[in-house]
């Protein structure tokens, strides 16, 4: 059930924006990671990189049929294999390709998207960290994300800088 009143929520929130002929940015968190979200780096002291846990590679299934029928043209995901996987399933269902871009410049991104998809509904998997940065971006009101946060779609209408926040 709950399932079903999200992607009710989601086709709702992006039909009227798809109505209004604006563009829609979708932003979720990377699904949950093998190492548990501990963060600790690499052996050679670079950011740790782990693969989605079985739990996150669920979430990703999960997501791909929540957003299958959004209408995105876009999908965009750091450079980190976590966010690229969470995309996976989504992209291979719509027959996208994902952009993988640098986490740490949330205003290039928003203004690649903005330039590149200005009717457009596209969807960015970042971090707990780059999502309100990119929300901001994006002219967007202030939002954290708490470390343990994995289920959060959030709907961002860049015109008129309203954001729908949608849990599944």
């Amino acid at each position: 059930m709950k399932h079903a009143v999200c992607v009710g929520a989601i086709v709702a929130v992006l039909m009227s924006a798809t109505a209004a002929a604006q563009q829609t940015v979708i932003l979720v968190r990377h699904a949950e990671r093998a190492d548990g979200g501990a963060g600790t780096p690499s052996m050679t002291g670079a950011p740790a990189d782990p693969l989605l846990s079985a739990a996150g590679e669920a979430r990703a299934a999960k997501l791909a049929t929540v957003l299958a029928d959004a209408g995105i043209k876009g999908i965009y995901t750091s450079e980190f294999k976590r966010t690229q996987d969470t995309a996976k399933p989504l992209a291979s269902k719509l027959g996208l390709t994902i952009e993988v871009v640098p986490s740490k410049d949330a205003a290039g991104l928003a203004a690649k998207i903005k330039a590149a998809h200005p009717r457009d509904s596209v969807l960015i998997i970042g971090h707990s960290n780059t999502i309100p940065e990119l929300i901001r971006a994006f002219g967007g009101p202030e939002i954290k994300i708490a470390d343990d946060e994995y289920s959060g779609i959030y709907i961002l209408t860049p015109s008129t800088g309203a954001l729908t926040l949608i849990r599944y």
